[in-house]
């Protein structure tokens, strides 16, 4: 039995802030017309369920890369609570840096200790206010799972609107609990 194994496509993307690469399915074709400055994918068999899937979730990954080159993505943080602030620094006491020059968010949200993060490489971090934080990356899955990872140390509660809020996220509160 003789199988053919293709190498897998990648598209290079690249732009003013920085270069992003997206691996094509093997099904997925692509073609970029020079006159109109667009890119087309197309799949092998259009009634096959997994290849449609593929087609508008690639097409996804592709436009989030692109703009992501172009403009940025960004993620705003709100810190709700009293005496929650946020810092970021050029090093850190507790986590050591997984490369030179990384900076660490530093946050205070009501533990014994300061909470330190280190910034994914790629990304720039900065505190307008002491309770903002600014996400700044190309890659969108980058920066929205960073700002994941800082929103679970206080995820927002409803009883008195607490917590750490991404991207004017909203929660309903609650009434009080009555015996």
């Amino acid at each position: 039995m003789i199988t053919r194994v293709e190498p897998p496509k990648t598209i290079e993307i690249e732009g003013p802030l920085g270069k992003a690469s997206v691996q094509l399915p093997p099904f997925i074709s692509y073609a970029i017309n020079e006159a109109t400055r667009k890119a087309s994918l197309n799949v092998l068999d259009r009634k096959a369920r997994d290849q449609r899937e593929m087609w508008g979730t690639t097409r996804s990954y592709l436009a989030n890369h692109i703009l992501g080159v172009s403009e940025g993505h960004t993620a705003i943080l709100r810190l709700v609570g009293v005496g929650y602030r946020a810092t970021v620094e050029p090093a850190a006491v507790t986590v050591k840096p997984e490369y030179p020059g990384q900076q660490f968010v530093s946050l205070k949200l009501g533990y014994s200790h300061p909470i330190e993060l280190g910034v994914p490489m790629g990304m720039k971090a900065s505190t307008p206010l002491p309770t903002r934080i600014l996400l700044e990356g190309i890659d969108k899955e980058v920066v929205n799972s960073f700002a994941a990872r800082i929103r679970r140390w206080r995820v927002p509660e409803p009883y008195k609107g607490k917590g750490i809020f991404v991207n004017e996220e909203t929660i309903k509160l609650k009434a009080k609990k009555i015996k």
